[in-house]
């Protein structure tokens, strides 16, 4: 199995971000060899999350002054890739997470936030990194909505004032973690008599998993990422406080326009896919793949020439990935945006080339469920299609922004399936007019 020496600049890295990498490796053939149940049953991968709980890993982001790593973003995107070499499904959910660390984190510390939104925006993310170190809570972040592009229109689960709190309603599709986790943040849109529903009235709020009126609903039985229990979650008058708010009203809208990176999370569990299949073949080439024979198969020209294709491609896509993740930041420019949408386009697709040559090259062996490679090519299709950052929208984005002016995009043809309501749109930073 590669090390990050192999692909990284080490010099480019902090000591204590390579011990975390370099331990996710040690802990790897653990998650290597759990990783076929987890995926024949569809069970959720509590024994690799009580692992990475006792290292104190489930808390990366948050602010060392919380007890947390302070990892910036892209050094966390290095570590889900390397958890994602072992183990898809732990990697991905790890990522579901994390993600609501990183919105209580970074959204908080962006340069265009009032005195007021920080005073109120404190002691909610305060309470979020309290229970994520204090507790070990896990967070499930479930978004999606069957039918539709949640950032194209406002999110159709909804909560309404009443006294005290709000009420939400609504339902959410591949709410990955669930029935395992010890809360979601539940995303919603504020109600209001007389008025259609608006992405400027979008909330945010974190629910227990054993408040009344939330249920999980439903069997999971995918292609691929079988682990990762993303069943539906139902929502049924479910009340929750100004407590329970993870972030002010109007602030988490603003992520796609102020901080497009961390929608662009999912890609590192797929850069470490790619890894591991490109690892399981030269190993398997090598003869040295546990349980099978030790047959040398390095004479066979055509399969030294494709593992050389395999590794052009690999190197090429970190490369792209992992500038576009190093330089991540609140308010990016244009030139950062546009390489951070080809880094995910580019990951989302090539795991999948990657993966299928894999099996090509290694032959029909390759094919067998008591392979890893098998599973690593259904997982490996999963991630393009994976919202708000598809391949068809990826595409569509890098071409209008290559094509066009930011003060030209509100008028650039093709946006009427809405789907460019993610799209960054400059300094402005508006989402179809939110600021």
């Amino acid at each position: 199995m590669s090390t990050i020496a192999d692909y990284y600049d080490l010099s480019r890295i902090r000591p204590e971000v390579q011990a975390v990498l370099n331990r996710l490796n040690e802990l790897g053939p653990t998650f290597a060899a759990r990783a076929k149940g987890i995926d024949v049953d569809a069970t959720f991968p509590v024994e690799n999350y009580k692992d990475l709980a006792a290292e104190g890993f489930l808390t990366l982001t948050v602010p060392e002054e919380f007890g947390g790593h302070g990892f910036s973003l892209g050094e966390y995107a290095m570590c889900g890739a390397e958890i994602g070499k072992y183990c898809g499904a732990t990697a991905l959910t790890f990522n579901m997470h994390n993600s609501s660390m990183m919105w209580s984190r970074f959204m908080y510390e962006l340069p265009n936030l009032t005195e007021a939104d920080r005073a109120a925006f404190a002691p909610l993310r305060e309470r979020q990194f309290r229970r994520a170190v204090a507790e070990q809570g896990i967070y499930s972040q479930p978004i999606s909505e069957a039918g539709q592009n949640w950032t194209s229109k406002p999110a159709q689960t909804n909560c309404r004032k009443v006294d005290g709190g709000w009420l939400i309603n609504g339902f959410k599709k591949f709410a990955s973690l669930a029935g395992y986790c010890d809360y979601y943040s539940i995303v919603c849109t504020e109600h209001f008599e007389g008025q259609e529903p608006r992405h400027e009235d979008t909330m945010i709020f974190v629910v227990p998993k054993d408040a009344p009126g939330l249920s999980v609903q439903g069997t999971w039985d995918p292609l691929g990422m079988r682990g990762t229990n993303s069943r539906d979650l139902v929502l049924k008058d479910v009340f929750v406080s100004e407590d329970d708010l993870m972030m002010p009203r109007g602030l988490f809208i603003k992520t796609l326009p102020h901080w497009p990176h961390m929608m662009a999370t999912l890609s590192p569990t797929y850069m470490g896919l790619a890894q591991g299949a490109y690892d399981f073949t030269v190993a398997y080439l090598r003869g040295e793949v546990a349980g099978q024979p030790a047959a040398d198969r390095r004479m066979f020209g055509t399969k030294r020439i494709a593992v050389g294709r395999m590794y052009a491609r690999l190197a090429n896509m970190r490369a792209l990935w992992w500038q576009a993740f190093m330089e991540a930041q609140g308010m990016p420019s244009k030139a950062q945006v546009l390489r951070m949408y080809a880094a995910q386009y580019n990951v989302m697709e090539g795991v999948q080339e990657i993966a299928a040559l894999a099996i090509r090259t290694c032959g029909g062996q390759s094919m067998l469920k008591s392979m890893p490679l098998e599973r690593m090519y259904r997982d490996s299709r999963c991630g393009a299609l994976m919202l708000p950052y598809t391949s068809e929208i990826m595409e569509d984005y890098l071409s209008v922004l290559t094509l066009y002016d930011t003060d030209e995009l509100d008028q650039a043809p093709g946006d009427e399936g809405g789907a460019r309501s993610s799209l960054w749109r400059g300094e402005s930073g508006s989402l179809k007019g939110l600021r």
